[in-house]
């Protein structure tokens, strides 16, 4: 299902506790969808500390469950010996059609499943923002880049003239 943002008042905060920035910039972003991840307990810990990786992450589903295969989370030193693996495949909760469409943009239509952020929801939940994605070319980063700039001269501009 995909996910629109608004303006969410103080009921609706989230607490992001990573954001995959560099994926906005290589992929055009087509869909986004909210998923829970099955996670372990020290997993979880460490990411209340705001620990965490997306950088080379992706998703891909197997066998109709869709993973988030090389997310990075940091051991928790208090766990000891009941430690976590830092790179593991972490299973991602969608409804079966929502995972169908996913399967079917990356099979059908050479898309890609990237995760956007991690946070924590009001009720303390922790879920993945990911995103159905195509690939930019060399030129449209050049533009995206473009665009940037010229933004932040323009409101460097206006802030002159007040």
């Amino acid at each position: 299902m995909a996910q629109k943002r608004g303006s969410e008042g103080r009921a609706g905060a989230r607490k992001v506790i990573v954001e995959n920035r560099r994926a906005r910039f290589d992929y055009e972003i087509l869909e986004t969808f909210e998923a829970g991840i099955a996670l372990e307990g020290p997993e979880v810990k460490s990411l209340r500390q705001g620990r965490g990786n997306l950088q080379d992450a992706y998703a891909s589903v197997d066998r109709g469950e869709l993973y988030l295969v090389n997310a990075y989370i940091p051991e928790y030193l208090e766990a000891n010996r009941f430690n976590h693996e830092t790179r593991r495949p972490r299973k991602l909760l969608l409804h079966r059609r929502e995972i169908d469409r996913l399967a079917g943009g990356v099979l059908r239509d050479g898309l890609t499943i990237v995760p956007l952020r991690l946070f924590f929801n009001p009720r303390g939940r922790a879920k993945a923002e990911i995103a159905l994605a195509r690939g930019k070319k060399l030129h449209d980063k050049r533009e995206t880049e473009k665009q940037r700039s010229w933004a932040r001269e323009k409101s460097r501009l206006l802030k002159e003239r007040g």
